[in-house]
């Protein structure tokens, strides 16, 4: 069947801000976490979950910037069984490396 063409009307540009908000969260998580880190002391464990938490911002911020990309389309395409995976884990374990600076 075809029909009229489809309007996304503000749908893309909610979800587009939704990445950046996203994106914009974890950054402040992942700062906070070392700033945390480093003022209690830089011990082995602490620059360790430091740079653990450096590694999983950055994967987000790729899997959150190639989201962004890609609703730069008329018709986007759902996000990828992969790249959510990768977003999920990326985030979990930011939330886990800033958790393990606590103690």
């Amino acid at each position: 069947m075809t029909g009229p063409p489809r309007d996304p009307g503000l749908q893309p540009e909610r979800t587009r801000l939704a990445w950046r908000r996203t994106t914009l969260s974890c950054t402040v998580v992942a700062l906070l976490a070392g700033r945390q880190a480093l003022h209690a002391g830089a011990t082995p464990a602490a620059v360790i979950a430091v740079a653990l938490s450096a590694l999983a911002w950055l994967g987000f911020l790729r899997v959150a910037h190639r989201r962004v990309l890609g609703m730069d389309v008329a018709r986007p395409q759902p996000l990828s069984p992969r790249h959510a995976l990768a977003a999920t884990v990326c985030t979990v374990a930011l939330a886990v490396f800033a958790a393990a600076m606590l103690f």
